[in-house]
């Protein structure tokens, strides 16, 4: 098993995995990789080139501060999002930019292994940063090649990296091809499709969560790569790193109904959380059959309103679909009774694996398959994780994941103005509903349904190949076209 829960679920910043998360990523790669090769101290001049969907909607993105930031040594795990527009600023007013800053001292243990001292280089954000709106390499629409420069003017290094969803990042091996490094240590329960995943259960006795902790339990600490740094051998530290994860999004949830005000990016789309929760707590009644269906779509909306304002948000599994997976687990813990912290953790694992299932046979990437796969997979991961929780069998649980994935095949991903606001917000909100259905639905049945999860997530790779790359998160289709940007 290549991918941990703690890949699929990441502490990083808004607005978008793929867009925000990936590129600092890749951006902070390739400065180490300038460290490591001992070029550093020769480099005077660095640009980025972003194509594909990056190109497209990079500005209403994020992509280009998150390209700065990265060169500068953050990590969208520690980064504070207060401080990230004075970095920037300061940045484009200088002219000049210290590569490695933050290695001297960030806080996170990545600093003492950074070979080399921070370098400052002239950088002109606007000319060394370019967008191709309308070009794209072969791999991946979320591309980026990043060049350095001597003094002469002499290439020191190049290297592209592609963003494939939820802030994961691949780079160029030496055969020049796209490469992901396998996890080699060998685990217990190996599944790879939803079929694998059920007989692994059968054999093992175990539920799905039992089976995704089996296999963390041995994976070496302190994780893989890009991962939040808290899996290891020991199951404490994964139970902590979960409970720090569901913190996060609690977090997240409060700041979104607190905030009030217009989002960034030119849209003036009103924030909507702080005053549902004022009319919700001052008007709805409890006795309401759909009060809780009410909190439910709050919380959605409080998690990506934070999201497209940049804020501290949990990738899960991508940042356009950031607020489904709190929203269900919320209802769990506030309408479920006898919720707790180990069925939060039961949660966690168990939407993890079918996460592993989509990352493996298809896409999270909006840019890849449209917006089925970002809130097509968080809608079906949470509605696992409530069907297991709820006490489902691995057959029920397996069966919800279907249904939360089968009605939103063919999903487009259109943001208008390339901004993860319209239709992003809404859709968190609707889906998170549909996750809390599918998983009720799943119990009160026995588990046979005609569909398979396996064939949900094949027709949702193969419909993502047909999709028009207007609709792939290019801001040039659907509502894209046709709400005219205010």
């Amino acid at each position: 098993m290549a991918i941990s829960v703690f890949d699929l679920f990441k502490i990083g910043i808004g607005p978008s995995s793929s867009h925000t998360v990936g590129p600092m990523r890749a951006a902070g790669m390739f400065a180490e990789s300038l460290a490591s090769d001992g070029v550093l101290g020769q480099v005077v001049r660095v640009r980025a080139e972003l194509f594909g969907s990056l190109g497209a909607t990079g500005h209403g993105h994020g992509s280009v501060p998150a390209i700065v930031l990265g060169l500068l040594g953050e990590h969208p795990e520690t980064v504070d999002p207060a401080a990230t527009t004075g970095d920037v600023d300061e940045v484009r007013r200088s002219g000049q930019l210290e590569l490695g800053r933050s290695w001297r001292d960030d806080g996170t243990g990545h600093g003492g292994d950074m070979p080399g001292q921070p370098r400052v280089i002239d950088f002109d954000v606007d000319a060394d940063i370019v967008l191709h709106r309308r070009k794209r390499l072969p791999f991946h629409s979320n591309a980026m090649v990043f060049t350095a420069a001597d003094a002469d003017g002499a290439e020191l290094s190049r290297r592209t990296y592609y963003s494939v969803g939820g802030g994961f990042v691949l780079g160029e091996g030496a055969e020049g091809g796209p490469r992901l490094v396998p996890d080699a240590v060998p685990v217990p329960y190996p599944f790879t499709s939803g079929s694998d995943l059920l007989a692994r259960t059968r054999q093992s006795g175990l539920p799905i969560s039992g089976v995704m902790l089996a296999n963390e339990l041995a994976r070496p600490s302190p994780g893989s790569e890009g991962s939040s740094g808290q899996a290891g051998t020991d199951e404490a530290a994964i139970r902590s790193g979960l409970l720090r994860i569901w913190s996060v999004m609690q977090e997240c949830v409060v700041a979104g109904c607190h905030a009030d005000g217009v989002l960034p990016g030119g849209l003036k789309v009103r924030r909507r959380a702080g005053r549902l929760r004022e009319k919700i707590e001052q008007t709805s009644d409890p006795a309401d059959p759909l009060y809780a269906m009410e909190w439910v779509t709050l919380y959605a909306l409080a998690v990506n309103e934070q999201n497209a304002a940049g804020g501290r948000v949990v990738t899960a599994p991508t940042n356009g679909a950031a607020g489904i997976v709190p929203a269900v687990l919320h209802y769990y813990t506030r309408f479920v009774p006898g919720a707790s912290d180990d069925g939060v953790i039961a949660f966690l694992l168990t939407a993890a694996a079918i996460g592993v299932l989509f990352k493996e046979n298809a896409s999270i990437s909006g840019a890849e398959v449209g917006c089925q796969g970002e809130v097509g997979s968080a809608c079906s991961m949470a509605a696992a994780g409530l069907a297991e929780v709820l006490g489902g069998t691995p057959e029920q649980v397996e069966n919800a994941a279907e249904i939360g994935l089968e009605h939103n095949l063919g999903l487009t991903c259109d943001p208008v103005g390339g901004l993860v606001q319209i239709p992003c917000i809404e859709r968190n909100a609707i889906a998170s509903v549909k996750a809390i259905t599918a998983a009720r639905m799943a119990i009160r049945g026995d588990g046979e349904h005609h569909v398979s999860l396996d064939k949900a997530i094949k027709t949702m790779r193969e419909t993502g190949a047909d999709m028009k790359d207007k609709y792939k998160e290019t801001a040039r289709g659907g509502l894209a076209l046709n709400v005219v940007e205010c």
